[in-house]
């Protein structure tokens, strides 16, 4: 299982595989053409109020993580597609934020990695 997680603005690669944005704002300048998606999930990013909140700022990082991932926990319907997705191959999660390692797609991928053991053995 590979998750990777890519800048929108960054080019699409083969390695990809399918491409996934996870902001619930569309990223500016960013055409459909040029970011090649599979889908545009802005039900599995964190809500609004949560995304204000978190600001970017890296000192609130694993609040961030432990209140994103607990509004996960609450709608796994909107996450679940995307491990099931990954299992059958290469995923790449994209997003706009200039922090490439304090975002949503980071701490979502995280999330779906500690998830993919369950359900894994659900595909058996």
């Amino acid at each position: 299982m590979t998750i990777r997680i890519k800048r929108v603005y960054e080019p699409p690669t083969a390695e990809d595989g399918r491409r996934y944005l996870v902001d619930r704002v569309w990223p500016r300048g960013a055409t459909k053409a040029m970011l090649r998606l599979d889908g545009w999930l802005k039900d599995v990013a964190p809500s609004a109020v949560l995304r204000r909140w978190f600001g970017h700022e890296p000192a609130r990082w694993p609040e961030f993580r432990r209140r994103y991932f607990a509004e996960l926990a609450r709608h796994p319907e909107t996450w679940q597609p995307l491990l099931a997705e990954a299992a059958r191959g290469s995923l790449t999660l994209l997003f706009s934020a200039r922090d490439t390692a304090h975002n949503n797609a980071a701490a979502l991928r995280d999330y779906l990695l500690s998830q993919r053991v369950p359900h894994e053995e659900a595909l058996k």
